[in-house]
Order: structure tokens, then C-alpha cells, then sequence
């Protein structure tokens, strides 16, 4: 009981302290304490908000996004990214201003949720020996063949990435690749190649990519069309 009793105190004095300092900077300059709370906002990360019809939406801060932007991936929802410098609030209203589009596209994605999964169901499981042993096997052969050279090799069974290069140039592959069309393997084990060279998504990046799988945004879509 005095734990609490203190605690609450402690609560009332912070609160009534932190209302005695807005109080005092809005005596001196109110577009202080406008400017300040403004920035707290801003700091914010993430945002869920719940739309009739479409059900929960993410919205995101980005360091990428120049733009307030909508993607929908299977098995990941609906996510607006926000650059820093906009509010929430201006994604909130984007997004319901785009509900229609949402939906027309949630109901493919949908589709797409219902036929991996019932793939899934069918898939036998990898066996992480083999799926080195394949994708090594591969990663050294386009390596070779397009004059690419990295540092170090690991195959995971991540949940969230097909495969990702670091700063030291060491290639980190998923063991589910094995499930998917090799041209899709060949343009996962291509893209972190590229990163090699190029360390961000900039264009210089993308047409890098096509020099050596084509049309690597279509490659792209079709890869999201896979869950992990």
C-alpha cells in the first residue's frame, strides 16, 4: 500500500512538474513548446491504425520513402511508409483516402495467401546440409561467371528475409529458397552479389541488378508473391 501510495505521488509530481514547464515556456515563447511536442511526435516509429473492411494498417517511419507510400505483401498486410518529416496524421488520412484501392488489392493478396499456404502444406522439409550445399554451390558459380567475389557464406532459416549482404560483404541465404523457381533463387543470390558493390536500393543499384537478370522489379513481384 505505501508502495503505491509513493508511487502515485511520484506520478503526481512528474506530471505536475512537466505541466509547471509548459506552462512556463508558454509565457515566454508558445512556439517552443508547439515545436517541442511536435518533434516527440515525430519521433515516433510506428503507428496501427484499424480500417472498416481492411482490418489493421502499419504505418511506418522510413529513412528510404521520399513519399508517404502503400504496400501490400502476403502474409505481412498493409503497410504505409512515412518519411520522417511527415506526421502520422497525414498518413492516417492518406490511407483512408486510398481504402478503395486497399481493398481491390487486399483481396489479391488474399488469393495469394491462400495458394502458398496450401503449398506449404505440401512442401517437404529442407534439410539444411542440402540447402548449403545447393546455394553455395550456385552463389560460387554466378560469383565466378559475372566477376563478383564476397567475404563469407551462412545458410539460415530466417522468417523474415530471403537473403541479405553485410557491410563486410558476408552473404547470409535462406534455406527456403530451395522452394522457389530457380530463376527467383538465381535473382536472390544475384541481388546480394550486387550488394557488394552497391550498399543501398538507389537506382545505380536496380540497373546493376538488370544487367544480370532482366527486368529485376518484375523479379521482385513475383518473389513477394512467396511467403517465408
Amino acid at each position: 500500500m505505501r508502495e503505491n501510495l509513493k508511487l502515485n505521488m511520484e506520478s503526481e509530481r512528474i506530471k505536475w512538474s512537466k505541466n509547471t514547464v509548459i506552462e512556463s515556456l508558454n509565457m515566454i515563447n508558445p512556439l517552443w513548446v508547439s515545436s517541442i511536442f511536435s518533434q516527440e511526435v515525430l519521433l515516433l516509429q510506428s503507428k496501427t491504425i484499424e480500417m472498416n473492411g481492411i482490418g489493421r494498417v502499419l504505418l511506418e517511419r522510413s529513412k528510404r520513402a521520399r513519399r508517404l507510400n502503400i504496400s501490400l505483401k502476403p502474409f505481412t498486410g498493409v503497410r504505409v511508409a512515412v518519411p520522417y518529416g511527415l506526421s502520422f496524421e497525414s498518413a492516417e488520412k492518406m490511407a483512408f483516402s486510398k481504402a478503395t484501392w486497399i481493398k481491390r488489392h487486399l483481396d489479391k493478396v488474399k488469393e495469394i495467401e491462400k495458394r502458398q499456404a496450401a503449398i506449404s502444406n505440401d512442401l517437404p522439409e529442407i534439410e539444411r546440409a542440402l540447402a548449403r550445399k545447393k546455394l553455395t554451390y550456385r552463389l560460387n558459380e554466378l560469383s565466378r561467371r559475372y566477376g563478383f567475389t564476397y567475404n563469407r557464406v551462412f545458410i539460415r532459416n530466417q522468417k523474415t528475409r530471403w537473403g541479405s549482404c553485410s557491410a563486410k560483404n558476408n552473404i547470409s541465404l535462406n534455406m527456403k529458397l530451395l522452394r522457389l523457381p530457380e530463376e527467383l533463387i538465381d535473382y536472390v543470390i544475384l541481388h546480394e552479389l550486387v550488394h557488394t558493390k552497391e550498399k543501398n536500393h538507389s537506382k545505380v543499384f536496380w540497373a546493376e541488378l538488370n544487367k544480370f537478370v532482366g527486368d529485376a522489379r518484375a523479379l521482385k513481384s513475383r518473389l513477394n508473391e512467396y511467403s517465408l
